[in-house]
């Protein structure tokens, strides 16, 4: 098997649902990042850090997908970005290899063997790359695996047909891979977790907070710290990609829409309308082909200030979803490679700052508490990596 520029490149991203509005856009960016870092690197909130890791614009990407189209067509359908912005690095995109995704016939224990191999397939191609799985398949159904207490169970009552994503996280863990799960899907299992512990791999989601839930965060905090009291919020989402037209599913989107309206109660420390008996806090997707991957928020907040009178916020966000969400997988799979050269493992509960449903113990909460953990574990990641070197 030969090597891709194995010498130059830092780190490789495995794409699960490569070619997807997400996928194909982190395509396009991990291409120019090559001959063009600047236009990406200034959307980072790693660019200018772990030096260790090597240069950001030589990450490069593999991955899967169940569409046999090139990644060319995807970025083309998907029209998330204009032929300027990805042309001129048709080049870079052309050496991306891409696998298809196991086929459907296959059972749960053949798709984590298939995927294995094909991940000791990638690294052999960049041996001297830091492998990152990246989880980016559509929401699916939820089951409940907590009973699973082996792999052995866990083969047994899978059925990937319903969690498409889990024999992707299983492989990497078995494959010594950190795993970034973009996806409001619960891949983070108990035995998925203990796998990661004892094999030393550091996994980090759940459901990448890219726009709404974002700013819901940062002001939810902000009116806390002013001791406003909210008495109601009203979200909508109107979205017009494939992730909008999936989330039309109401099995699939409960998770999402569950992340999206507990994030609130965690940060004002009570359920939103407590006060009145009832809940007050509302949250609607809606598919709506004409915004395409261009997707609307509209909140609207009413609190009450002093002598109970009230006031509100009208907000209208207007936001391009995966040009937001690819930068931040960029920013995960830099962290878990730093991580795992720092020796953590398991879930990550510092990284809340990039999800709506953080995995791990006591994962800060509020805004001003979310960047304060950044800064303190890449001190951590430093410290350790440097003492790891030079024991």
């Amino acid at each position: 098997m030969t090597s891709h520029d194995s010498e130059s490149t830092s780190l490789l991203l495995m794409v699960a649902g490569a070619k997807g509005a997400v996928g194909s856009t982190l395509a396009a960016a991990i291409a120019a990042l090559e001959r063009d870092p600047e236009v990406i690197l200034s959307s980072l909130t790693t660019g200018d850090k772990f030096e260790y890791l090597g240069p950001p614009q030589a990450i490069r990407m593999v991955g899967w997908d169940k569409a046999n189209a090139s990644i060319f067509s995807a970025i083309e359908a998907h029209g998330v970005l204009p032929e300027r912005a990805w042309k001129p690095h048709v080049d870079s995109l052309e050496r991306m290899a891409f696998r298809d995704a196991p086929p459907p016939t296959f059972d749960f224990s053949d798709q984590v063997k298939l995927l294995v191999d094909d991940i000791r397939v990638f690294k052999d191609q960049y041996p001297n790359a830091k492998a990152i799985f990246v989880n980016l398949l559509p929401a699916s159904t939820q089951m409940d695996l907590g009973e699973c207490l082996s792999l052995s169970q866990l083969y047994l009552k899978v059925d990937p047909g319903r969690f498409p994503d889990l024999p992707y996280a299983l492989a990497a863990v078995l494959s010594g891979v950190p795993m970034v799960n973009f996806t409001p899907n619960d891949l983070e299992i108990p035995v998925v977790v203990d796998e990661a512990i004892e094999r030393g791999i550091p996994i980090c989601g759940r459901d990448g907070k890219t726009g709404q839930t974002y700013l819901k965060v940062v002001l939810a905090s902000a009116l806390k710290a002013r001791s406003l009291y909210v008495n109601g919020w009203y979200s909508l989402n109107l979205l017009g990609n494939a992730d909008g037209k999936n989330l039309m599913d109401p099995d699939r989107a409960a998770s999402k829409k569950a992340n999206k309206a507990e994030v609130l109660d965690g940060i004002l420390g009570y359920p939103v309308g407590e006060k009145d008996g009832v809940s007050c806090h509302n949250v609607h997707i809606d598919y709506y082909p004409p915004r395409g991957d261009a997707k609307e928020a509209w909140d609207v907040i009413d609190f009450h200030g002093m002598f109970g009178l009230p006031m509100s916020i009208r907000l209208d966000f207007q936001g391009r979803d995966s040009v937001l969400a690819a930068p931040l997988v960029l920013d995960l799979a830099r962290w878990m490679a730093a991580l795992q050269m720092a020796g953590r493992s398991g879930p990550i509960p510092e990284l809340a700052f990039y999800f709506k449903k953080p995995l791990g113990e006591d994962p800060p909460l509020s805004f001003q508490d979310q960047v304060s953990k950044l800064v303190d574990l890449e001190i951590e990641c430093n410290q350790k990596v440097l003492s790891n070197a030079h024991p």
